[in-house]
């Protein structure tokens, strides 16, 4: 019964957020308080849908590009021949946390000019560490006896590291690209700034006029889009545990 409401909520959620998105001049009548008079209460210099998917696909993009690069680098520092790299992986990964994104666009702006990819530099620079920290601590947490038997079995290193550690250590990666996720949807806004195609429009635009409303609506998709994300993510890497485990997966 819990497992159906919560799929309940989160598919009303889904259905007014695409009703939103598609027709957004039908939410203006809920959104008219918020504005004062002669402002438009639905944001109309782009359009929302088009904002949304940009946003979404340039925190896909930097995701992928930090997923590769932080588990490939855990990969190596789990190894007998990269165990000295630890220290020097780590620091890299720290980089993004030790430089607000502000200031990587700021560095990034002169470099690559405006658009897109300064944000996607950004992004990708914020979400290594959690992706690595969760890779390299799902590849050293591995069960003794699963080693040890991959070892029995006469496995090369190869084998073992596509077919035993990185299936066993999926699903605490996986924590690790879903925190990645969320942290980068809301991130992702600031792109605007340097003329990067997001919902930040939406937001900056409404601080800049004002407007309460367009403030609130760039805010809630952004925010629904992280919950729902969030949500799917957890489902897979619930659903994954469980397969590992032997244990049916809960909601």
């Amino acid at each position: 019964m819990k497992h159906l409401l919560g799929t309940g909520i989160r598919l009303v959620v889904l259905a007014l957020l695409i009703a939103f998105l598609l027709t957004p001049q039908s939410f203006a009548g809920l959104l008219a308080p918020l504005t004062k008079p002669g402002q438009p209460p639905i944001y109309t210099q782009n359009s929302l849908l088009d904002l949304a998917l940009s946003h979404i696909e340039i925190v896909l993009a930097a995701t992928i590009a930090s997923t590769i690069v932080a588990v490939g680098l855990a990969i190596l520092v789990t190894r007998p021949s990269g165990r000295e790299f630890l220290p020097l992986s780590r620091s890299l990964a720290n980089l993004g946390q030790t430089f607000p994104p502000v200031a990587v666009l700021a560095i990034a702006v002169p470099l690559l000019g405006f658009g897109t990819a300064p944000t996607l530099i950004a992004l990708f620079l914020y979400g290594l560490l959690p992706i690595f920290e969760n890779a390299l601590t799902g590849l050293t947490t591995l069960p003794p006896d699963v080693a040890d038997a991959a070892l029995g079995v006469g496995m090369t290193g190869w084998q073992r590291l596509v077919q035993v550690e990185l299936p066993l250590a999926l699903p605490i990666i996986l924590a690790g690209i879903r925190l990645s996720v969320v942290v980068s949807m809301a991130t992702a806004t600031i792109g605007s700034t340097v003329a990067a195609h997001t919902l930040g429009e939406v937001i900056i635009a409404g601080l800049t006029t004002d407007n309460t409303a367009w403030v609130l609506q760039g805010g809630l998709i952004v925010a629904v889009l992280a919950v729902l994300i969030y949500d799917a993510l957890s489902a897979i890497e619930r659903g994954m545990t469980a397969r590992s485990s032997g244990r049916p997966a809960s909601a």
